[in-house]
């Protein structure tokens, strides 16, 4: 008689994607079916969404048996007791470099699988040999033109932190403090500005793609993910990034090491770091091979094939020249403000000292200690205080208009709307009790991630402008002024441009109405994202069509996201190609209802057609037409998705809205969950009395 064997279950959770993903299915299914005891599970997660689904899954036991990281994340992973240490290693086995990134406090946090850096991807066509400095590139750019010698994302501090490490300089100091403002820091910038003069502006990644592929571009600065992005046909080699002639140092990348991380609660730690520990190493080889991955374990690169791979040669050999992505916490609170002071140097708003100097003391604020806590028995005695005289309150109420008879006498009727009512309590009144309820409290990550009670201090903080000048973009005040003017802006246009094209639709002598009216109506039937990012491409100052019907017309072409009128005005010109088609509808509709003979009575009594407008179809369009502006001025209102695409809240959050920036500093400013929350509950307030207000100028409207 035989036993049966006990499998044991492992899931794997990760990020990959094309070749890298399938060098990884592939390696898992080798270990499988050496270890039959062993049943792996790699489970593809959206990048995205891939540290927020960690942080909620891992707490409470849902998470994978093992994940595939990223180095930075290694301080605040471990600060907040999402992962566990895996022990020592043979420190041999791995390519210098690669294991101090996933080491902090003096313990190993994860097991390196590859690291990733920024080289230079050249077109063979175009270049005898990649230029060795930046010397080499402007003397390109006299032979090139109009092809351009080079180009990256020059607005991404990511990109950037190469300059500012080759002239020596660094992002946080060793006790974590940010080094923005550094000699070597300014000289590294004041560089990047004369480099300009041979990029194309405001370069992307999308942009630089394009250009590289079109043979525009003789080169590109980009990481290995970049590979698959190039167009078939294309020639193309990598090599290490050139010097910075005027330091005499070549580019020194931020270097990521992937590693892969033991959950905290994984629910088959010893299987899962087995088959980590396999994969770190004896797995190298097929992910250098199959999925072009840079593996950190040094046998792979003796391998012959992988010797003599030039793609994986180049990352090997920039390799020396990189520094490590920071692993501390403190790094999330850097990327915001040192982005901005690079963006706002590059377009000429400001001078590099100053910026960085803004930038720096921007980041020293996120970096504030928490507020500390106040006691909670006062507040939770208050509030089941007010929550029981609410209740005693609509009691008595429902009891004195015999609202319980009622009740009695429709008791059936009332419950087929049980299940609405639960579900609207359930998807509505609790999650927003929950979000209220989040804005009285800090969240401090440390010690596995803990709320600290602080009242009102979150509110304080917003109304009293504490993260900076009330007319600064990070102020309450500032802020809910755009916003008032976006939506106030956006609904204008909406009506105006929604009514006057229902009116002329309306003419029965128009012919082709029902093709009209479906074309129409294409822009609010698009999702709304896509059409966002169609019209940023549009305002591009240099491939943008909008920047081109300028140029055809004379005019120069406008840098629509380096000044607040012109972003704001990008923003607006797509909220409004989205928003007009639903006034358009709706006051269709309202207009069939409106008789035709009373504008034929007052065209007898000789009215003219302004007047017949003014004095009869208006007013009898306004009370159809409240409702509808009511709910496109909340959508407005809370139009997260354009400010946040098109802008981006450029220049330097000025173009932000009221939703966009709870999402700032819920996801970009250290977790600052509970002022996110604060800001959610004031837009609640603001959009509370707003539609009050609407509601009367309805009832007015009607009477």
């Amino acid at each position: 008689m035989t036993l049966a064997l006990a499998v044991v279950h492992v899931v794997v959770w990760h990020s990959y994607r094309a070749e890298e993903q399938k060098a990884f299915e592939r390696a898992a299914a080798v270990y499988t079916s050496a270890h039959p005891d062993v049943s792996m599970e790699p489970v593809a997660i959206p990048y995205d969404a891939f540290r927020a689904k960690l942080e909620a899954a891992i707490p409470h036991g849902n998470g994978p048996d093992l994940f595939v990281g990223k180095n930075d994340d290694v301080g605040e992973f471990a600060r907040a007791g999402l992962i566990v240490p895996v022990g020592e290693v043979d420190r041999g086995q791995f390519l210098d470099g690669t294991l101090p990134p996933l080491e902090t406090d003096g313990k190993l946090w994860g097991l390196p699988l590859a690291f990733k850096s920024l080289v230079l991807y050249w077109r063979t066509d175009r270049l005898d040999r990649p230029p060795a400095s930046t010397d080499e590139l402007f003397a390109l750019a006299k032979t090139l033109r109009p092809r351009w010698p080079l180009v990256y994302e020059s607005g991404a501090m990511f990109y950037h932190a190469a300059f500012v490490q080759a002239f020596g300089g660094t992002i946080l100091d060793g006790n974590g403090r940010p080094a923005l403002d550094s000699p070597e820091g300014v000289r590294a910038l004041e560089f990047v500005l004369k480099l300009q003069a041979i990029l194309p502006d405001e370069a992307t990644n999308t942009v630089a793609a394009q250009l590289f592929n079109d043979g525009q571009a003789a080169s590109t600065i980009n990481g290995p993910w970049f590979a698959g992005e190039i167009a078939p046909g294309v020639p193309w080699k990598v090599a290490p990034l050139p010097i910075v002639s005027p330091a005499g140092r070549r580019m020194r990348p931020l270097v990521t090491v992937e590693g892969l991380f033991l959950p905290a609660r994984a629910r088959q730690p010893e299987a899962a770091l087995a088959f980590a520990r396999w994969l770190a190493t004896d797995g190298a080889l097929e992910r250098a091979l199959d999925g072009k991955q840079t593996v950190a374990a040094r046998a792979a690169w003796d391998d012959p094939r992988v010797q003599h791979d030039e793609f994986l040669q180049a990352f090997r050999a920039q390799l020396a020249d990189t520094e490590p992505m920071p692993n501390r916490p403190e790094m999330r609170a850097v990327w915001e403000p040192a982005q901005q002071a690079l963006r706002k140097t590059l377009r000429g708003a400001a001078d590099p000292r100053s910026a960085l100097a803004a930038a720096e003391r921007e980041v020293l604020e996120a970096l504030r200690p928490p507020p500390p806590a106040v006691p909670s028995l006062p507040w939770a005695l208050a509030g089941c205080t007010i929550a029981l005289f609410a209740l005693v309150s609509a009691w008595r109420r429902l009891k004195r208009r015999g609202g319980l008879q009622a009740i009695s006498r429709h008791r059936w009727a009332y419950a087929y709307l049980l299940p609405a009512a639960l579900a609207m309590a359930v998807l509505v009144f609790v999650p927003f009790a929950v979000g209220a309820a989040m804005s009285l409290f800090h969240y401090e990550p440390a010690g596995g991630g803990r709320w600290i009670f602080v009242g009102l201090r979150n509110f304080g903080d917003i109304l009293a402008s504490r993260e900076g000048p009330v007319f600064a973009p990070l102020s309450f005040y500032y802020t809910l002024a755009v916003t008032a003017l976006w939506t106030i802006a956006n609904i204008t246009l909406h009506v105006f441009i929604g009514v006057t094209l229902a009116l002329l639709l309306r003419d029965p002598l128009l012919k082709l109405r029902g093709i009209y009216r479906m074309l129409l109506i294409v822009p609010w039937a698009v999702p709304n994202y896509i059409t966002a990012l169609i019209w940023k491409g549009m305002f591009h100052r240099q491939f943008g069509a909008v920047n081109g019907l300028l140029v055809a017309l004379g005019a120069e072409p406008v840098s629509w996201f380096s000044r607040f009128w012109t972003a704001f005005a990008a923003n607006l010109t797509t909220n409004v190609w989205l928003g007009f088609p639903f006034m358009m509808v709706v006051t269709l509709g309202a207009l069939s209802r409106i008789p035709r003979e009373l504008e034929e009575a007052a065209a007898l009594d000789g009215a003219s057609r302004w007047q017949r407008l003014r004095h009869v179809t208006l007013p009898l369009l306004w009370p159809a037409l409240i409702p509808s502006v009511l709910l496109g001025a909340v959508w407005t209102f809370n139009m997260f998705n354009i400010v946040f695409l098109v802008s981006g809240g450029e220049p330097d959050g000025a173009t932000e809205i009221l939703v966009s920036q709870a999402y700032r500093w819920a996801f970009t400013r250290g977790h600052r969950y509970g002022c996110a929350a604060a800001y959610a509950v004031l837009i609640f307030i603001v959009l509370a009395v707003q539609s009050a207000l609407f509601k009367q100028k309805s009832e007015e409207a009607r009477a």
